[in-house]
């Protein structure tokens, strides 16, 4: 056991634990595990000697060649000391040459560092000394862009440099200042824009004129014109909207799509246009009815207007909806109207009334051209057609007055067939009877009859003018015409004859006058064929006979009882009653049977008269001499009557009778002017 244990501490180099284990549990172990370690260490030992003694001589001569290999050791340490020191001093400048190697290649690996690096940032500082020269030179949709690729593409692939810090900083305010630009030319373009809408507007006129004034001939000259002209440089805009540089406008929309401000510069368009269609509305010249140009200059401001919103509608990528336009010109028109409408209805002068019919009607049809209702300028052109008659028959009032004025109200006289022909074919009267007549022949009617039927086609001509071009039918123009005809005569000219009746007339003028109203008041029905023939409508006759100046004819007929009221009056003033005469002189008093001479004379020269007009005058005078003979019996001064003057008075009242009784106008009631008397008796 004892000899096992220690083959196997023999055998084990490492661990020896279960061997020494086995030596402290055995019976008796110590002991015999000493004995057996003695006896193994003596056997080794005479091993060791034995091999001692086996290599002692070899181990001499070892020694001795070692001694040998001393002194040669010392030459070769010298020669290596030698060596080393060779080899230190070398080293050493390698070394330092490495350093500088090493420094060199850190140097280099610095600067392709530095140029890759520097590669990478020279686009960016490239594109931000690019946007900043877009930016000086107003480029700023291009500039926008540059900033985008600037913000998203190069500056996150350079890296967190402090510069790069800076530029990123300077970024948004680079983008406000390009926004803020963007919008000072959007209020530039507004500005320009408003100057320029006039013109746009006179240009759509213009060729709207054109369009609806040209004919075949016209259109094929216009083809070579323009054929001619291609090759040439100078040529001008071809249509409206080609005067203005809508650019400015299209680079801030893009601008602000492109900041993510679209709808926010949309609203803020509309709202600046809107605003300004509230400043177009407004006239630049204080009275439009001054003269034709401010009218011009007004239209064509709101017309250009709304064509360059009409040609953004199609254009503007938004900025304008169909509903907007709609909305501001539904506004605007109502506007417009009412200006027009204030403004033509102080209008004194037809020709300054026609200019801006045709320039209205032009405005319309331009309106039609470009998509935009016109409604409601339309019924303003009617109600300016009503003005228009009101200002044509107050210009044909002083007409009229310097007719009557001049007039002698005497029959036409015409000494040859010349004068004669003159009269028929400025008057359209039946003379069947003057033919047969030798000269000079006279005509029932004075000169004014023929004057005034001039007069009033020249007036239907004027008025015509107006109503072309309104859309109206023939029927309802000459409908139109025939009124504004029956006005200008029924109203105007009888106005002028009550003017002319307030101062005191001779009787046979105004005899003469209701005779020339007859005749004009027949020739009503040639001058509505007139307008039938003019306006290519069916002849319509829609004035009364008899009713057109029967207001003139009532003034003229009351003068004519008044003045014979008065003459009756300077006859029986002309009375020399000697109220205590003894005798009558056994006849009518002189002045009685003057009177009433006059009277049947002035009678008989009514004829011409209407019967109610005669009969009014005859009931007036028999009245007013009846009334004054009472007045006489019947005066306060009176205080005493003999028989004798009543018996004169009888005389003359029987004498009055006799001329009541004999009915000296057709168209009495029998005993009718007897009854004036009744009273006196």
């Amino acid at each position: 056991m004892t000899n096992a244990t220690i083959q196997e501490i023999e055998g084990i180099d490492d661990y020896w634990g279960p061997a020494f284990r086995s030596v402290y549990e055995g019976e008796g172990g110590h002991e015999a595990f000493l004995q057996q370690l003695d006896e193994r260490i003596k056997q080794h030992d005479k091993e060791i000697e034995k091999l001692c003694n086996f290599y002692y001589q070899g181990f001499i001569d070892s020694i001795r060649e070692l001694l040998q290999v001393r002194s040669h050791a010392e030459e070769l340490h010298a020669e290596i000391s030698n060596v080393d020191s060779n080899v230190k001093e070398t080293t050493d400048s390698l070394c330092s040459r490495a350093e500088e190697l090493i420094r060199a290649r850190r140097v280099e690996l610095n600067i392709a560092a530095t140029i890759e690096k520097m590669e990478l940032c020279l686009p960016l500082l490239t594109t931000y000394s690019k946007l900043k020269t877009q930016v000086d030179a107003k480029r700023y949709y291009p500039a926008l862009k540059t900033l985008e690729q600037l913000e998203h593409v190069l500056l996150p692939r350079v890296g967190p440099y402090k510069w790069c810090s800076q530029i990123s900083a300077d970024i948004p305010r680079l983008r406000q200042a390009i926004q803020d630009a963007s919008m000072a030319d959007l209020r530039d373009f507004l500005e320009n824009i408003r100057k320029l809408s006039p013109q746009v507007g006179a240009m759509a006129l213009k060729q709207t004129q054109d369009m609806l004034g040209r004919s075949l001939e016209n259109i094929v000259k216009n083809k070579k014109e323009m054929m001619g002209g291609l090759g040439k440089d100078n040529i001008g805009p071809q249509c409206p909207h080609e005067l203005v540089d809508f650019s400015p406008l299209h680079r801030c929309l893009h601008i602000h799509s492109v900041l993510g401000a679209k709808n926010d510069f949309i609203q803020y368009y509309r709202a600046q246009r809107k605003q300004q269609a509230r400043l177009v509305l407004i006239p630049a010249v204080g009275n439009l009815h001054d003269s034709i140009q401010g009218m011009k200059s007004y239209l064509s401001a709101v017309l250009g207007f709304f064509i360059l919103e009409e040609h953004l509608l199609t254009t503007g990528a938004g900025l304008v909806s169909k509903d907007w336009l709609l909305d501001t010109w539904s506004m605007s028109v109502s506007k417009v109207a009412s200006t027009l409408r204030t403004n033509t209805s102080l209008i004194t002068d037809p020709t300054l009334m026609l200019s801006i019919k045709h320039q209205i009607m032009l405005f319309i049809n331009t309106l039609k051209c470009y998509g935009l209702p016109p409604e409601p300028l339309p019924p303003v052109l009617q109600e300016m057609a009503e003005h228009y008659t009101e200002v044509l028959m107050q210009r044909w009032v002083g007409v009229f007055r310097d007719i009557l004025d001049n007039a002698a109200f005497l029959p036409i006289e015409v000494m040859d067939q010349e004068q004669y022909d003159g009269v028929m074919d400025t008057f359209p009267y039946d003379g069947d009877e003057l033919e047969t007549q030798p000269f000079p022949r006279k005509f029932p009617f004075s000169t004014v009859v023929p004057a005034v039927y001039v007069q009033v086609k020249e007036f239907i001509y004027a008025w015509l003018k107006y109503s072309a071009g309104l859309g109206l039918g023939g029927g309802r123009r000459a409908a139109q015409a025939r009124h504004s005809a029956s006005l200008l005569l029924s109203r105007s000219f009888t106005g002028c004859l009550s003017a002319l009746f307030r101062r005191p007339l001779p009787l046979m003028q105004l005899v003469q006058i209701i005779v020339d109203t007859q005749y004009l008041e027949d020739a009503t029905s040639f001058l509505y064929e007139f307008i039938s023939n003019i306006t290519g409508s069916e002849l319509v006759t829609t004035q009364a006979a008899g009713s057109m100046f029967q207001a003139a004819r009532d003034d003229a007929e009351q003068q004519i009882c008044n003045n014979l009221e008065k003459k009756v009056d300077e006859f029986l003033d002309l009375e020399n009653y000697d109220w205590l005469l003894v005798e009558p002189t056994g006849q009518a008093s002189a002045f009685v049977t003057d009177m009433l001479s006059y009277l049947s004379g002035v009678l008989t020269s009514l004829e011409q008269l209407p019967e109610r007009a005669r009969v009014a005058a005859v009931r007036a005078a028999t009245n007013r001499i009846a009334t004054r003979l009472r007045n006489l019996l019947m005066d306060p001064a009176v205080k005493q009557i003999s028989s004798g003057a009543l018996y004169q008075l009888d005389l003359d009242v029987i004498q009055c009778e006799q001329f009541a009784a004999g009915e000296p106008v057709p168209g009495l009631k029998e005993g009718e002017l007897l009854e004036h008397f009744a009273s006196l008796r």
